[in-house]
Formats: structure tokens, C-alpha cells, sequence
């Protein structure tokens, strides 16, 4: 059942980071956390395991940080958790929204969803013995997968940590229930993570670690486009017309739009080079608040249509006029842990619809394909490139890498108070901050604040990188994991 992946690989090395005076001195702390635990690790591989390859930010994570701490001579192999149940996923994703509050798809948790969760994890566990050593340490992410850590812990005596990315930074009936039914799995972890104190369960107190997630500043959503990259980027996966020969090939697979008559196609003429554009990407997820950016994005038009210019220059009228909001995540077909990303869609695709067409042609809605993982996260990095304005309009957020990932490339980022985001953005400073992300009103109001103040937006761009810097790079999370690991040990 559970599948081993490639030995993850990233194309550039810690000394090659270290050439980078941007990256010489948090690289030289890594290194030196490295020395004193190394040693105590060899002989050993540590585990991590999870749900998905594909799509979300733990996928995103784990090849980077995989690839550079077996760079510094320690084994760390990845795994994924399968099944062929169906309703395993829909389970799990009843547990995940309820430990965010959400009670949308079901608040009960009762001995029925206890025995498919550990059937599914039992199955899983005896398929990964084989591929266990007395001395492997796991660390397991997330709900999904959490049982089987118990369980290898429990008969083979390994070290287990439990790193959960997701939480509520209060306690209500829907996260009580859910921590509820998670307690007895937690019993045999040595540790447990956590990405926000806030997040970190009563019981788990005791035993518990804040570890930020962070980003691979050189990986192919983060680095840098020079603009004969970015235009091939664009050209390549269809969001571009080529109206210059590109060196590069046409991805395998193209972005899909939603076009007027309802149906996906390829896109032709988005404005994207050209448009001051707001951007939105992120799973298909009701959590990630899509139906009211949507609408405020609706309101900030008709506001404009309105108003015609006045007590506004000239370009800031344009600007206002000609913005286009860009709503972007994964084709929801390829995500196999996430079984609610299509009805997402479909209640956004409804709302589209039901729209002007005025207003359609400055709302463009692209799935992105995930048959590749480098040429996604190459889209990505472009859309977010292009993007005047980045928003992650999350209702409950575990931290958002998307945000992070704005922030790194001086973007003016509007977040919410959702305690992830807040995490990273200091309002006023890094970014703005919307305090209801389910009012339109205000996201129109956050939005119009942005667009209507480039100076502004470029100095909380610059701040935002500084923070990302300081706080969110991916060697600073691995010296957290050292840390860790070495206090287990």
C-alpha cells in the first residue's frame, strides 16, 4: 500500500547556497547545527511520511528539505500513505476541516470512522515494516497518516514525531471534537510539531516544538525569472500567446480557463504582462475563501464603473479599470487527498456565471496542471511574477506558504487574521490584513487601498522579503528538525 518515493533531489547543493552572500551566513548556521548532530544520526534514516506527492505545502516542503539535509550526510527517505478508499479521504478531510473550525462537511466522529481510519493505516503499516531498520526514526504530517506512526513505534520500538500543519488558534465544539478522536493516536509519539503555539492541543503541551514551515528560496516556484524566462514560462503553458518564437518547448500539459460558455479551454489574451493583476493561488479548498474575494472583487468594479474617475488621477482610474483578477489552483482531478477541491470549483464556476460579461472578461479562473511538478511550480512562480497584488483570503490558515512564497518576491500581500497568515504578515507593514474574510466590503475596501498606492505596496514588498529572510528560509526549518531530533536522541 504505501508507496516509497525517489530519493528526492534538488538541483543545487548547501555549497552552492553558500556562495550566494544572501545565503552564506544562514547556510554557515545550518552547517554548524549540522556538527553537532550529524554524528549521532548516521546509521540511521529518518521517515517522512505523508499523504500526497502532489499539491499542498507539505508536497511542496519535503523534496527541498529531503534533498538538502541528506546533503549534510543525513538519510532522509519520503513516503506516502495509499488507499483505494475512497471514503478514507472524505474522512480525513472531515478531521482537517474540523480541526480548523469547519463543520461543512459533517461534526461527528464516532467508532465507524475510527475503524476505516486504522484500517487504512494498518494496511499501510505492514507494507512499510519491510522497509523499516531497527534504528529509522519517523516523523509523520498530519492527520492521515497519524495511526501508522503509532503503530511502527509501538511494535518496532522506532522513535516517532508527529509534525501537524494545520490548527485553530481557539478551542471550539468542532476542533474539541476532532482532537477528541486524534488523542489516543497520539499516544507512543516522542514529539510532536507544531507550526504555531496557538495550534498545540492541552494534552500535547508537554511534548511539543514550534517549527515554522519555510520556503527553498532557488527551487523553481521561488527563484528568480529573469523576462526572457518569465514570457517563455508564460508561452509554454498556454497562458501567453507566443508572438515571438520561444527557445523552449510547450509543456505536456496546458492551463485550462474557464471560458464563457462554462467549459475549460485554452486561454488566449489574458493581459497578463500587462494588467495590474490580483492574484489568488491555492487549493480548491472553502477555507481559502474564494467566494467572497470573488465577490469583493465584483464590488471593487462596480465601484469603479461608478465612480468614473472621480476625485482620482488619471492613472489610478486605469489602474482601477483595468485590473483583472486571476483565480489559479490545480486541476482538482490530480489532487487524490483532497475529494471536495471539484465541488469548490464548481460552486466558483456557478458564481462566474452568473456574472455580466463585462465583468467575466476581468475575472480569469485557470486550473493548473500537476503532471509535472516543475513545470507547475514554474507557473506558479510566474503568476505570482506578474501579479501587482497577491491575496490568500484564507478563513483558517495552518500558516500558507503561498503567502511566504509572495512575501520572498516583494509582493504586496493581502492576508487575513487567520492565525497562519498572521504568523507572517504584520499588518500595515508586510502586507495588509483583511479582519473579516468573508466580507466583500472590506476585501473591496483592502484592494482599492493597494492598487491605488504603488509606493506603499512597493515598500511593504520590501520589508515582507526582509521577514521571509529572517524568519521563514528553508535552513532555518532544518535546524529546527536538528534540533529536534538531537533532544529525541
Amino acid at each position: 500500500m504505501i508507496e516509497i518515493l525517489p530519493q528526492a533531489t534538488t538541483k543545487y547543493s548547501l555549497d552552492y547556497y553558500a556562495t550566494d552572500p544572501i545565503f552564506s551566513a544562514p547556510v554557515a548556521d545550518l552547517k554548524s547545527d549540522a556538527r553537532n548532530v550529524a554524528p549521532r544520526l548516521r546509521g540511521r534514516t529518518i521517515w517522512m511520511v505523508n499523504s500526497t506527492a502532489r499539491g499542498g505545502g507539505v508536497a511542496e516542503m519535503l523534496p527541498s528539505l529531503i534533498s538538502l539535509t541528506n546533503n549534510l550526510g543525513i538519510s532522509v527517505r519520503w513516503a506516502v500513505i495509499r488507499s483505494d478508499r475512497p471514503e478514507f479521504f472524505l474522512l480525513t478531510k472531515r478531521i482537517h476541516n474540523l480541526i480548523h473550525g469547519d463543520t461543512g462537511s459533517g461534526s461527528e466522529l464516532g467508532a465507524e470512522d475510527a475503524m476505516l481510519y486504522e484500517a487504512v493505516n494498518r494496511q499501510n503499516a505492514e507494507s512499510f515494516k519491510k522497509e523499516l531498520k531497527p534504528d529509522d526514526i519517523l516523523i509523520i504530517h498530519d492527520p492521515q497518516p497519524l495511526p501508522m506512526g503509532q503503530m511502527l513505534a509501538r511494535e518496532l520500538g522506532l522513535p516517532a514525531v508527529w509534525r501537524c500543519h494545520i490548527g485553530l488558534d481557539r478551542r471550539i465544539d468542532a476542533t474539541k471534537t476532532a482532537w477528541r478522536f486524534l488523542r489516543p493516536y497520539l499516544d507512543g509519539y516522542r514529539r510532536t510539531i507544531f507550526s504555531a503555539p496557538e495550534y498545540v492541543p492541552d494534552y500535547c503541551a508537554d511534548r511539543s516544538t514550534i517549527i515554522h514551515p519555510a520556503i527553498d528560496p532557488l527551487s523553481h516556484k521561488n527563484q528568480e525569472l529573469s523576462v526572457n524566462k518569465l514570457t517563455g514560462i508564460l508561452c509554454n503553458s498556454g497562458l501567453q500567446p507566443e508572438y515571438e518564437p520561444v527557445v523552449t518547448p510547450d509543456y505536456r500539459s496546458r492551463v485550462s480557463l474557464l471560458g464563457d460558455d462554462g467549459s475549460y479551454v485554452a486561454p488566449e489574451e489574458l493581459g497578463l504582462l500587462f494588467r495590474p493583476l490580483v492574484l489568488q493561488v491555492s487549493r480548491w479548498d472553502r477555507l481559502k475563501g474564494w467566494d467572497p474575494l470573488l465577490e469583493g472583487f465584483v464590488r471593487l468594479k462596480n465601484r469603479t464603473i461608478k465612480s468614473n474617475g472621480t476625485n482620482k488621477t488619471r492613472r489610478k482610474q486605469n489602474r482601477l479599470r483595468l485590473s483583472r483578477l486571476v483565480l489559479a489552483g490545480p486541476d482538482p482531478r490530480a489532487i487524490a487527498d483532497d475529494p471536495e477541491g471539484m465541488q469548490v470549483l464548481n460552486q466558483i464556476r456557478e458564481r462566474y456565471m452568473s456574472l455580466d460579461p463585462g465583468l467575466r472578461s476581468d475575472i480569469a479562473i485557470i486550473l493548473l496542471p500537476m503532471e509535472s511538478h516543475k513545470e507547475n511550480a514554474l507557473i506558479v512562480n510566474a503568476l505570482q511574477r506578474c501579479a501587482h497584488i497577491i491575496v490568500q483570503n484564507s478563513l483558517q490558515e495552518g500558516f500558507g506558504l503561498s503567502v511566504t512564497e509572495a512575501m520572498w518576491k516583494r509582493k504586496a500581500v493581502l492576508g487575513t487574521h487567520a492565525c497562519g497568515i498572521r504568523q507572517q504578515i504584520r499588518d500595515g507593514r508586510d502586507g495588509l490584513l483583511v479582519l473579516k474574510p468573508e466580507d466583500p466590503d472590506e476585501i473591496a475596501d483592502k484592494l482599492s487601498q493597494l492598487l491605488n498606492n504603488s509606493v506603499a505596496c512597493y515598500n511593504m514588498g520590501r520589508s515582507a522579503q526582509r521577514r521571509v529572510y529572517d524568519e521563514f528560509l528553508i535552513f532555518r526549518q532544518i535546524s529546527g528538525y536538528l534540533r529536534l531530533l538531537d533532544s529525541i536522541l
